[in-house]
């Protein structure tokens, strides 16, 4: 009897799909996201996602997803080519986490989702701030059972195209660094590798602080997304990392599927 649970994480920036268990996550992907795909482009992807992990047939879909048009298509895809309807979090299942935003509707669903996958992962913590370096920087606190809310900040990556097409002489840069302290640029892309990397640590670190300072102790941040392991080298703050916190949500979401 197989007993996968096939998850997708669809943000601005990225499509990640994972392979769950009972025991976790076995394998994961990332792929770009963008406007070009169709039912069947996606779905061929699936069926080849699933064939790299010997895989015909999966016990259900989990699906969150912050690009609604995406959504549908990932929907089309799974019914098209898995012959099964994904699950979408928050319409089809909920998780046991208090939301406390004045508004709840307006949290994303990514953010809450990866903010229970925090709080399920490290019990012990009283308080949890989760960063999430995606297309926007997220601050997420969690208290406990509770959602507080937290920050939305400008993401690495979509302030450096944003510096790269606005300012026509700036080079194109890779973001790579091996200092440990932001040196004197005296070529342009120094300044700019070192001027981005530890601005972010520097926002992140200064922000950790101030944020903690309202929250009760004992405290764990949780940093997730593209540069967070690059992040994390030189922040203080940081006290672990977990890459695939959202599809983490969704395998904990989902495991009673599995009994």
């Amino acid at each position: 009897m197989n007993n996968y649970i096939l998850l997708a994480d669809i943000g601005n920036t990225t499509i990640k799909l994972g392979l769950a268990n009972e025991t976790g996550i076995a394998f994961s992907i990332s792929l770009p996201t963008k406007s070009l795909y169709t039912a069947d482009s996606l779905g061929l992807t699936l069926l080849q996602f699933l064939s790299l992990q010997h895989i015909k047939k999966v016990k259900t879909i989990s699906l969150c997803s912050v690009v609604p048009e995406l959504g549908k298509i990932f929907y089309q895809a799974c019914q098209k080519y898995l012959h099964a309807a994904p699950k979408i979090f928050p319409l089809d299942f909920s998780v046991p986490l208090g939301n406390q935003y004045a508004n709840p509707q307006e949290v994303g669903a990514d953010r809450l989702m990866g903010a229970y996958a925090a709080r399920m992962l490290y019990p012990k913590s009283k308080s949890i701030i989760c960063v999430d370096y995606g297309t926007a920087t997220t601050f997420d606190c969690i208290v406990e059972m509770d959602y507080l809310g937290g920050l939305i900040c400008p993401g690495l990556y979509s302030s450096l195209h944003a510096l790269s097409q606005g300012t026509a002489k700036l080079p194109h840069i890779t973001l790579n660094f091996d200092q440990n302290t932001p040196l004197i640029g005296k070529d342009t892309v120094t300044s700019m590798n070192h001027g981005f990397i530890f601005s972010f640590v520097a926002v992140t670190d200064g922000l950790c602080e101030k944020l903690a300072a309202q929250l009760p102790a004992p405290l764990c941040v949780i940093a997730t997304g593209g540069y967070a392991r690059e992040i994390s080298k030189l922040s203080n703050k940081i006290d672990v990392i977990q890459q695939d916190l959202i599809l983490e949500g969704l395998r904990l979401a989902s495991s009673s599927l599995l009994a």
